[in-house]
């Protein structure tokens, strides 16, 4: 049963060095760790286009210097850095989240509360969700977007969660950020 949580201001999440100190941890399973990697290969799937494409620009580019034309070779050369930094913006997040399942997934017995946004609410904002411990310090908060506002409330909760993915199950139910399972090279997600 949820209780109105009361208007105080939000305490400071634990820092991540507090969070290993005090919290029960335990590893990234291999199913789980698949789900990400299977994540991670469509991603790449996706970032072969732009590899592809700069590499045959980069190919004209030192074709045109070696003609000299100077003029429009550097032309050729800005699509070549246009396309790495595409490859780059579509890889960054999903090693990223590769790189999180070598940190631990925080086990806590306590409260998941949900607040409104505050004055350093992002435009897009609904709120927050926080993992609190049993003595109601806050673990670690996260934003959440959306066009509904969460109501402020807090209610008893086992939760599983991770600095970078968030909240993982509540309850031993899958939130979806990490899902069971992820279509052949992430289409479809």
């Amino acid at each position: 049963m949820a209780t109105t949580a009361p208007k105080a201001a939000p305490s400071h999440p634990l820092s991540p060095t507090d969070r290993k100190a005090e919290l029960i941890q335990r590893v990234w399973t291999r199913a789980e760790r698949a789900v990400v990697m299977q994540g991670v290969l469509g991603r790449v799937m996706i970032a072969i286009e732009p590899v592809l494409c700069g590499s045959v620009f980069l190919a004209l580019t030192i074709a045109l210097f070696l003609r000299k034309q100077y003029v429009i070779a550097p032309i050729f050369g800005l699509a070549v850095l246009a396309f790495a930094a595409y490859a780059i913006i579509v890889m960054v997040k999903p090693v990223r989240a590769l790189l999180e399942t070598l940190a631990p997934i925080y086990i806590v017995d306590g409260y998941i509360r949900y607040r409104g946004c505050d004055a350093a609410s992002e435009e897009d904002a609904s709120g927050y969700v926080a993992v609190l411990l049993e003595d109601r310090r806050v673990a670690c908060e996260w934003p959440m977007t959306g066009e509904v506002p969460l109501p402020d409330t807090i209610r008893p909760a086992l939760m599983e969660f991770t600095d970078y993915g968030g909240i993982h199950r509540i309850d031993g139910r899958s939130t979806g950020v990490l899902p069971d399972k992820v279509p052949t090279l992430g289409i479809g997600v």
